[in-house]
């Protein structure tokens, strides 16, 4: 399997990463760890999660899923085998996004010891924090870098602007940059990164990791009438947003080509964002093993030059 660079450094992680907000939510311990194995022995060895899963659900207080891959790491002693991110930021019970020196000194402690492992690959700002300066973000991440406590940042979620800002604090302050950007990229929503996006990450050498790679489920093809979206509190949200004329073009297209190569419209939507030379690795999940075997084989599935180009059309 080709392996990808993030960044600039010297991580090489999979074309596919495996988002973690499943552990502990809808995926139990038992289905996490089977999720995680069956993974790590086809070669998938990037997990990306962050402090706040699972926080939105009843009875959660954040922590749930790094709690979960901390105990199969301990449980199978393979923490060195795998590339692991996760996330800070996000509201834990301030009320807001905290991105202050000392919060994010505290919370890595809290992510390290629910993770079981004394290092973080990739620790990654969830959200925007316009009320703290970079200068005070990067610092802190420079300490826990130089403590080896973290051996890459990335920021997610960031517009732009801020992400040029960024790093021309760091190169100006001499601090350590974002390496990677995590940001939501899929058939049906393009244009931000397109746009004001990529051209920022090519330019500098960043990885990109995308987030709702799937639309939120859209692009599987599960979705395809409003009675279908009904089915699910997830679908509902759907219906205005992508089950409209567009996005049955995209579906079309996906279905069309997916015959072609004997693949789902999943796997086909997946290959679409390997296939972008800026692009990394997306992100995708499953809560269950039997889905686990679509997101494995899009790795493998190598598009048409013909093939990208109607899905780019469809998806215009």
């Amino acid at each position: 399997m080709e392996l990808r660079r993030l960044g600039r450094s010297d991580i090489l992680v999979p074309p596919l990463c495996f988002g973690g907000n499943v552990f502990g939510w809808t995926a139990d311990e038992d289905a996490s760890f089977a999720l995680l194995d069956g993974l790590l022995e086809a070669g998938f060895n990037f997990i990306d999660t962050a402090d706040v899963y699972s926080r939105w659900a009843k009875g959660h207080v954040g922590g749930e899923s790094e709690a979960v891959i901390g105990r199969w790491m301990k449980a199978r002693g393979n923490r060195s085998k795998l590339v692991i991110a996760t996330k800070v930021g996000a509201d834990m019970g301030l009320g807001k996004v905290c991105l202050k020196a000392e919060y994010i000194k505290t919370a890595v402690e809290a992510s390290l010891s629910r993770l079981q492992t004394d290092y973080i690959d990739l620790y990654q700002s969830h959200w925007d924090d316009p009320d703290t300066p970079f200068e005070e973000v990067l610092g802190a991440y420079d300490e826990l870098i130089s403590a080896g406590k973290v051996r890459l940042i990335g920021a997610s979620n960031l517009s732009g602007a801020r992400l040029f800002e960024s790093l021309a604090v760091a190169t100006r302050e001499k601090l350590p940059r974002y390496e990677t950007l995590q940001p939501e990229y899929n058939l049906c929503e393009r244009s931000v990164y397109e746009n004001e996006l990529e051209p920022i990450c090519r330019a500098n050498g960043l990885g990109v990791i995308t987030y709702f790679s799937l639309a939120a489920g859209f692009l599987t093809g599960k979705y395809r009438t409003t009675a279908d979206a009904q089915k699910s509190v997830r679908g509902k949200a759907l219906v205005d947003k992508y089950l409209n004329e567009r996005g049955k073009r995209i579906l079309a297209a996906l279905d069309d080509i997916a015959g072609a190569h004997g693949a789902t419209p999943t796997q086909v939507a997946l290959a679409w964002i390997m296939a972008r030379p800026s692009i990394t690795a997306p992100i995708a999940s499953a809560s269950r093993i039997e889905q686990l075997g679509d997101l494995i084989a899009s790795a493998s599935l190598n598009l048409t030059s013909q093939d990208i180009a109607r899905l780019n059309t469809a998806s215009a």
